[in-house]
This record gives C-alpha cells, structure tokens and sequence, in this order.
C-alpha cells in the first residue's frame, strides 16, 4: 500500500511542477490566467485572487492551468492577454515552460540524490577474466583488497579509485597470499573493457513487462543452461541469449534446489543495433552506503540528468525507426508501479532517482509534436511563425481531437498491456516448459 502512495504522490508533485512551470511562464508573457488547479475532481480548497481562481482538487494527481483563449473550440477573443493574440515566441515560451521544468526539478532530485547517504550494489572486487595490456597482471581468482592504499568495497569501487594519470598501486590476494603489483597508467574504459569481475549467471533485477518478467523468473535465479549449452558465467549467458540462432531461448533454471526450464521469446534492445535481450540484471551479492561532496553530487546530479535525457531520445529514435517494437515498449501505472517498488527498497537515494527519471519522462514525452500535447502548441507556434498567421482555430480543433483521440488509444493500450503482463506473470510456472 504505502508503494502505491508513494508512486500517486510523485506523479502528482511531477505534473504539478509541470502545470506550475506553465504558470508563471504565462504570467510573464502577460497571458491571462483564469485557473490554476492543484489535483482534479471536487476541489477541497478554493481561492479567487486578481481574478485567477485557485484550487486544491481532492484527486492529487497532477493539475492543470487553463489560460484566456487558450480553448480553440471557444469564440475567438479581443482580449489583449489573451493566449490566441500572443505573439508565436511567447507561445513557444509557455508551451515549453512545462518540460522545462520538469527538466529543472529532475536535476535538482538527482543533485540531492547523490547529497544523501545511497546503498550502492555492486560485485565482489574479484578477477573474473583478463586480456589485453591486463593479461599478464591480473589472473582469474585475484581478489583486489586496496588501491593506493584505500580499501576496496567492490569491483566498480576498485574502479572508482584507480587514477588515470599515473600507476597505480594494487594490494591483492592471489591462491591466498597477499601480493603488491603496480597497474600501468591506462585509460578506465580500456581496463573496464579487458578486465571483467567473477560474475555468476544469479538474476538481479527482472524488467517488469519484458520476456523474463512474463515468464515469472526472480531475483535469485541461477541460469544453468542456455539452449543446451551450459553456462559458465553471466557474460558467457548474455552472449548465448543475444547471439541466439532462433527467436527465443529456452533456459534451465535453478530455484532453490530445484531445476526448471522455461522458453522466453527474445525481444530486440531499443538501445543496441539487432541485439536481443530478455530483461534481467546481473545479480549484485555486496551492498555498501556511499554519498557525494556537494561539488560532486552537482556534478553527478547534471551528468546523470542529461545523460538521461540523451539515453531517452536515442531510444525514441530507435524506436520511431523500428516501429513494430513499438508495441513492446508501452507501459502503464503497473509498470510505473512495479519500477518504483524496486527503487524504493534500495532506499530514499534511488527512490529520488527514480522520481528525477520519470519527471525527464514527462518532459521527453510531453515535448512529442502531438497536437494537444506541449510539443504540438510548439508546432503550431512554429508554423505561424513561418507563414506570418496562427493556423485556423476550427483547424487547431480538428488536429487537437485527432491528437487526444490518438493519446487516448495510446493509453488504452498501455492499460491492456500491463493487463496482460500481469496475467502472464501470474499464469506462469517456471515447472511447465
């Protein structure tokens, strides 16, 4: 239950950023506002101040503000504040407010994210294979216990402390004895790409709404077979299921101490060129709690907010380019639900995370060229701007229908396919093939 609040409290704070940003946008480009509502339905509090009407719905869920004119299905208006005579820039400028504050927020939730005290999963600091420059330093079995004299807590926080602009000093453990090596100065994605750690084939996280999800696998699974190969590790097992022959793989599973066996489809990764995926993580065994300096978790906090952003717009891409994965893709409040679930049992820090990456959702989402969403009064802005006239308010009408009629199907059909991951989720059995 207190999952289900927390996620309705998000994206209610998330749209009302995004309404607020709209706002006062308005009001600095001098475009009457006639109600600025926080939440739907009937509202609980209400308040008439230089003729705007505030109001607290007692749905929060979001809220909306409604400006002069704003309806092209309402009489056309003389009105000088009105949002119909605004110059084309001023309407860019309001349109867009909404996004850009959703951006602004993300930065800031993720700025204090990485400000407080994060559990941070990750592998044992151990050896699993090396090659290249590495292969006549490291051995399978090395377990890395310091570097330059700090100790080590796991394999990302080895690499966290290794410095680029010198050697580096590593203390190990090799068949029980305790050795000190020097690691040449060498760039980290080049050690991250040659050097890999031990990592056994135990499922982290299951994607909600992916292949894995829908066949019931969990976390903790041990995947012992890939076909009819058996799997030596997590990286041997991820290139037998990319690199599958067919369109999907059957997969020996050990639960507890039992074997099962499950045949997955393979759905193709928006985010790689005709890879395959099922949707697991590596299962992560050591756990620690780590925090940022302020100058550090500023910078962290803009990094992750626009690689974020440039993430999600090459999938769009992706996705707009393939658009029979399209259909794979959606998801609705179950999905929605099941991710904030997961951040939230890692604690405050990932949940924040998890809020900064939905409010960049809304703003990716928001900004698409859709009539009656905010990209498409930036599309119209744009075209009256480039003809010297705003396009006909019976015609803005027309293509604004077309656009909420094409979000509402939209949404009817992420509904079904949440519907529909939860039912194959819950039919499932990992001891029926």
């Amino acid at each position: 239950m207190i999952n289900i609040i927390l996620a309705l409290v998000a994206l209610g704070v998330l749209v009302t950023v995004h309404e607020t940003g709209h706002f006062f946008a308005a009001r600095l480009c001098g475009v009457g506002v006639e109600v600025f509502s926080i939440g739907f339905g009937r509202p609980i509090l209400k308040l008439k101040r230089k003729g705007i009407e505030y109001k607290i719905g007692w749905l929060p869920l979001g809220g909306y503000v409604r400006m002069k004119g704003e309806d092209p299905e309402s009489g056309q208006t003389a009105d000088p504040d009105s949002f119909q005579l605004a110059r084309w820039w001023k309407k860019i400028v309001i349109a867009a407010s909404g996004p850009f504050s959703n951006f602004l927020f993300a930065a800031l939730i993720f700025v204090i994210a990485f400000l407080l005290p994060g559990r941070v999963e990750d592998h044992y600091p151990v050896v699993g294979q090396a090659g290249g420059l590495f292969e006549q330093i490291l051995a399978p079995g090395d377990s890395i216990l310091s570097v330059n004299g700090k100790p080590v807590r796991g394999w990302y926080d080895f690499a966290a402390e290794l410095v680029t602009d010198k050697p580096n000093q590593i203390i190990m453990e090799r068949r029980g004895l305790r050795q000190t090596l020097t690691l040449p100065q060498v760039r980290l994605e080049e050690l991250l790409e040659q050097v890999q750690p031990a990592v056994s084939s135990a499922v982290g996280e299951v994607s909600p709404g992916l292949p894995a999800w829908n066949a019931g696998l969990r976390t903790g699974d041990v995947i012992v077979k890939v076909d009819t190969v058996r799997v030596r590790d997590w990286f041997h097992m991820r290139e037998l299921i990319t690199g599958a022959g067919g369109d999907s793989v059957k997969l020996t599973i050990l639960r507890g101490a039992a074997l099962h066996e499950k045949t997955l489809p393979l759905q193709q990764n928006p985010m790689s060129d005709g890879r395959r995926m099922i949707g697991i993580t590596q299962l992560m065994p050591v756990s620690y709690v780590q925090s940022y300096k302020p100058g550090e978790a500023v910078k962290n906090g803009i990094s992750a907010t626009l690689g974020f952003v440039a993430v999600n717009y090459t999938a769009l891409y992706q996705l707009v380019s393939r658009p029979h994965q399209i259909k794979d893709s959606v998801g609705g409040p179950v999905m929605i639900y099941s991710l904030s679930s997961q951040s939230a049992r890692k604690g405050v820090s990932n949940w924040l995370m998890f809020v900064a990456a939905i409010s960049l959702v809304l703003m990716i989402m928001n900004l698409l060229p859709i009539p009656v969403l905010d990209g498409g009064h930036v599309l119209f802005a744009l075209i009256q701007a480039v003809t010297g006239k705003p396009i006909p308010r019976r015609v803005q009408a027309i293509l604004q229908n077309i656009g909420l009629a094409l979000l509402l199907l939209l949404m009817g059909y992420a509904f079904y396919s949440d519907l529909k991951r939860v039912l194959l989720r819950a039919m499932s059995s990992l001891g029926r093939p």
